[in-house]
């Protein structure tokens, strides 16, 4: 697709000469966005107006891991109220729900992150945790490894269950699945 002078347009945008590097089998749809300083692993998938914009601090995703409809994930940028910043790292078979949005947080491997959920500057998910729709994590909370967290702010409301922990790996299978579908058929960027 081009604009109208003809320069051609793409989701995936070099910024102060900073560019996104994708792994291998990254899927990226052409309604999202990716700029800056951002890497993607292998096997990730970025879906129809997904944004993920590495402008001011990095962003690192791992592999296996899929950013559904409609998120957002951003960082904090160093400032005199935020010595440092924020980069937003995610780990490896991560599931980022529809409209999620991610802010200067971590995430870590083995994570199910609710519909419509937010997680703040400097908080901290750590493996194998659900974050479930619509909870909103605040900035520097640390969700403990095994929980499922809910509500607004976020609450431990349970331990995660076997059948839930084998659904982490098998969700992010599934959506490497589906995204090898989609460029199959020639449905990227």
């Amino acid at each position: 697709m081009s604009d109208q002078s003809g320069k051609l347009l793409t989701s995936v945008r070099t910024y102060q000469g900073i560019s996104p590097k994708l792994g291998e089998r990254v899927f990226v749809d052409r309604s999202s966005v990716i700029i800056g300083d951002v890497e993607l692993g292998d096997d990730c998938s970025v879906w129809p107006l997904a944004v993920i914009r590495g402008d001011m601090h990095h962003i690192r995703i791992g592999a296996r891991t899929s950013v559904q409809d409609g998120s957002v994930l951003h960082i904090t940028h160093a400032s005199d109220y935020n010595p440092g910043g924020y980069p937003l790292i995610i780990g490896d078979d991560v599931t980022i729900g529809h409209q999620a949005m991610l802010h200067g947080c971590t995430i870590g491997n083995r994570v199910l992150i609710g519909m419509k959920s937010m997680i703040m500057d400097g908080a901290i998910v750590e493996d194998e945790v659900i974050v479930a729709a619509g909870a909103t994590v605040s900035p520097g909370k640390v969700l403990e490894s095994g929980f499922v967290y809910m509500g607004t702010p976020a609450k431990k409301v349970r331990p995660i269950t076997e059948k839930e922990r084998s659904f982490f790996t098998y969700g992010a299978g599934n959506y490497v699945r589906l995204k090898d579908k989609h460029l199959a058929e020639g449905y990227d960027r």
